[in-house]
């Protein structure tokens, strides 16, 4: 049987022992261990692939922008027109280039006030 949790379930899922009274899963200490590490391990190799592709933050505030403002009632419809759109690699290429004139701007602007 799994040790007992040291802290309570996160807000909004459920209670630990949910499967009744002492019982807290099927995961032994070793099993959470390893999970939790590969867990740890996924989220870098994420943020490292992240990084690598600023691209896909650009589609992603991109679409997201675009849902927010117009807030179509058919989002898959609005989806597949937004991501066939021809025009959305130039779009993202330009969104890239003026977040890389902001940055510079930035490190320029950090500079003279230091």
């Amino acid at each position: 049987m799994a040790d007992k949790p040291q802290h309570s379930h996160p807000q909004g899922m459920e209670q630990y022992d949910s499967g009744g009274p002492g019982d807290l899963g099927a995961l032994s200490k070793e099993q959470q261990e390893r999970l939790n590490k590969f867990k740890i391990q996924t989220r870098l190799e994420n943020e490292r692939y992240l990084r690598q592709h600023p691209e896909v933050e650009s589609l992603i505030a991109g679409f997201l922008g675009n849902i927010l403002k117009k807030r179509p009632d058919n989002v898959r419809e609005f989806a597949a027109t937004h991501f066939t759109d021809p025009e959305l690699p130039n779009k993202i290429l330009n969104q890239l280039e003026e977040r890389q004139a902001q940055m510079k701007q930035n490190k320029v602007l950090q500079k003279t006030t230091n």
